[in-house]
């Protein structure tokens, strides 16, 4: 019984730490920050994920994005918006980009325009790839 117990606590460490995303998620929380990350996009790229909270598509998307995720971090910052708390910096996102809201929804930014979207489950590295030329 014990090392079964121990088996379980180990093999629960093994999935936290092969799950750590290799994003450095940036937090976005207001609107003044969303007007810097269009204007940053001149020199650098900018990914902006959108994500509810309370959904489930929402958490699974960004789950399998941290899990296939295999951009280097030089490539671009990338930017979190809890949307619950946050919805009036999602809908100026949406003001400002001139894309409709969506949640999950990724945005890829690049020379002050967006390059790339996605929503639910056409969310994908390989197209954020894609935006970025890689």
């Amino acid at each position: 019984m014990v090392a079964q117990t121990k088996y379980k606590t180990i093999k629960k460490l093994v999935n936290k730490i092969a799950t750590v995303s290799l994003m450095n998620w940036i937090a976005l929380s207001d609107i003044d920050q969303v007007d810097r990350i269009i204007q940053g996009s001149v020199e650098k790229p900018q990914l902006i994920f959108k994500h509810s909270t309370s959904c489930g598509i929402s958490a699974m998307m960004k789950a399998q994005l941290e899990q296939s995720w295999d951009i280097d971090s030089a490539s671009l910052d990338v930017h979190y918006l809890d949307l619950l708390t946050y919805r009036s910096v999602s809908n100026y996102i949406a003001e400002a980009t001139g894309i409709y809201h969506q949640s999950p929804q990724v945005l890829l930014l690049k020379d002050g325009e967006v390059v790339m979207d996605a929503s639910h489950h056409a969310i994908k590295v390989d197209d954020i790839k894609k935006g970025l030329d890689l």
